[in-house]
């Protein structure tokens, strides 16, 4: 039996074969045929060395990564190589290669990585679709752990429709899939399979007390990453609407009593200005007068900054949005054209 295009049941040798049950075929079949599309992305830094004064090469974070495609992609999270001066990916084989940038999504924690290796090195991932995922369904995350070896975890899905915000920017990551296989630090950027070998989600996170992995694991949707990577390889950049606004953090607008989204700051040449979006200010006497708070977006209620980047997530660039703030003791409506906000 043969899981995707794995190897043959014969792969194994006939002794143990005989001693593993189905289910563990499957398992040591799926692993075989996936790990030589998972690598180990290291994100190093230069250091001076004390004593000696010489620069070294120190690592300031790792994590896992997938062969995209035989164009020598990586795929991993942008938390992985965030702040990057060198990055390098280890092969299977342990062979090392230095790694470029071609670009990054802060919001949704993806990045794209390109390598120039021989081809018969790089085995693409097989994808699959994070749509029709079933909780309860069987997932398997593979990655590199605290820097050992390849690894295999087994796990199902427990959730659905999770929502995460992102550790880069704070902006809501939506339909994450949530997992119980164990996904411990340097699984970030690895794969999570459903039972065919296919890649279903890039594992991103665990929420966890101790940070190991006896926590609720995440990972973004294939679906969700398949759209971002495209944009990265096609234009080097992921591009997202944006009302060209800074607001105040939910805590703050919570403590001036405040229901809805603050405007902090909105350029004059920006979008909201240019539409007469008021930002907060001083008066003469240096009391805080607030600015327009915004309560709707073309029809949804705003109340959170959430709201507001669901919203906007939606929508496309040059669109024209409705936007209902609460201006001092009266409501209005302001029509802004969204502008292209790039990551």
């Amino acid at each position: 039996m043969s899981i995707g295009s794995g190897l043959p049941a014969s792969a194994i040798e006939p002794s143990i074969q005989n001693l593993l049950t189905m289910e563990e075929r499957n398992n040591v079949e799926l692993f075989r045929e996936n790990t030589p599309s998972v690598v180990y992305v290291t994100n190093l830094t230069p250091r001076r060395d004390a004593f000696t004064l010489n620069i070294l090469e120190v690592p300031q974070g790792t994590g896992s990564g997938i062969i995209w495609d035989s164009s020598g992609h990586i795929i991993t999270n942008f938390h992985v190589i965030k702040g990057a001066n060198v990055l390098r990916v280890t092969f299977q084989d342990q062979s090392v290669y230095n790694a470029t940038v071609v670009g990054f999504d802060e919001d949704k924690d993806v990045a794209v990585l390109k390598v120039d290796v021989p081809v018969e090195k790089l085995r693409p991932v097989h994808l699959g679709s994070s749509r029709g995922l079933l909780v309860g369904q069987k997932v398997y995350a593979i990655g590199n752990p605290f820097g050992l070896d390849h690894t295999l975890t087994t796990g199902v899905i427990s959730g659905l429709g999770r929502e995460i915000n992102s550790g880069n920017t704070g902006r809501p990551i939506e339909d994450i899939i949530q997992t119980d296989a164990a996904i411990n630090p340097g699984n970030s950027g690895g794969p999570l399979l459903n039972s065919r070998g296919n890649v279903v989600g890039i594992n991103t996170a665990i929420f966890s007390p101790s940070g190991a992995s006896n926590g609720v694991g995440f990972a973004i949707p294939v679906d969700t990453v398949t759209g971002v990577v495209e944009q990265i390889i096609k234009f080097g950049k992921v591009t997202r609407p944006v009302l060209g606004i800074s607001f105040a953090p939910e805590t703050a607008a919570e403590a001036l009593g405040v229901k809805g989204v603050l405007v902090l700051d909105a350029p004059k040449n920006g979008p909201a200005g240019t539409a007469g979006i008021r930002p907060t200010s001083r008066d003469e006497y240096g009391r805080l007068v607030l600015g327009d708070i915004i309560i709707g977006l073309d029809g949804t209620a705003i109340q959170t900054s959430s709201d507001l980047y669901k919203v906007l997530d939606r929508s496309n660039v040059g669109q024209t949005v409705d936007v209902e703030v609460l201006r001092q003791d009266s409501k209005e409506h302001v029509q802004i054209v969204l502008t292209d906000g790039i990551r």
